[in-house]
C-alpha cells in the first residue's frame, strides 16, 4: 500500500520532503526547537545547549582538544585489540606450518618453530592479552576517568562542545 500525503507524519523526516509534518508535540503546544541562548544548538550536548553559561572559548577549545586526545587514544586502544588478535591468529597459524613441514620432511624445522617461536611471549613475560589488560588499566581508563572528570567539573558533563559550536557556526 503507497502513503498518502497524511501518512507521512508515520514515516519519519525521508517521508516528508517539504518538511511540513505535524508531530505530537507541535499539536501539543510544545515547540520541538527551544531557544538557545548561548547560539550554538543542541547538538548532542543535550538540552541545555552546546554552550552553558560562563564556558569561555578558551575553555571549550582546551575541552576539545582533551577529548580529541581521547579519541585518538581510543584508536590506539582498537589497534591494540588488532595487534593482540592479530597476533593470536598468527601463533595458531603456525601449526599448520609445524605440520606442512613435518608433512615435507623437515621435522627439524618443525621442531624449531614449536620449541622457539609457538607460543612465545611478545614481551618479556607477557602475552598480547596482558599487555592490552596492562594498557587498559593502567593507562586507558585513567585517562577516560580524568577526561571525564575535568569535563563535568568545567562543563557540567557535557560532550563535544567545541564541535557544536562548529556545527551551528558552519549550519548558519
Amino acid at each position: 500500500m503507497n502513503p498518502s500525503p497524511t501518512d507521512s507524519a508515520d514515516l519519519g523526516p525521508a517521508a516528508d520532503p517539504a518538511g511540513v509534518r505535524t508531530t505530537a508535540t507541535e499539536t501539543a503546544g510544545v515547540d520541538p526547537t527551544p531557544t538557545d541562548p548561548a547560539g550554538v544548538g543542541p547538538a548532542a550536548t543535550g538540552p541545555a545547549g552546546a554552550n552553558p553559561a560562563g564556558i569561555d572559548d578558551t575553555t571549550v577549545e582546551a575541552l576539545g582538544k582533551l577529548s580529541e586526545a581521547l579519541e585518538t587514544t581510543e584508536r590506539a586502544r582498537g589497534h591494540l585489540y588488532s595487534f593482540h588478535q592479530l597476533t593470536g591468529h598468527a601463533d595458531l597459524q603456525l601449526d599448520q606450518a609445524v605440520e606442512l613441514l613435518r608433512a615435507s620432511g623437515h621435522p627439524e624445522y618443525a621442531d624449531i618453530v614449536v620449541n622457539e617461536l609457538v607460543g612465545r611471549d611478545v614481551l618479556p613475560g607477557r602475552w598480547t592479552f596482558q599487555v592490552v589488560e596492562e594498557y587498559e588499566d593502567g593507562y586507558y581508563r585513567f585517562f577516560a576517568d580524568l577526561e571525564k572528570r575535568i569535563r563535568d567539573d568545567l562543563a557540567g558533563g557535557r560532550r563535544h562542545l567545541h564541535e557544536a559550536r562548529m556545527k551551528e557556526q558552519r549550519q548558519a
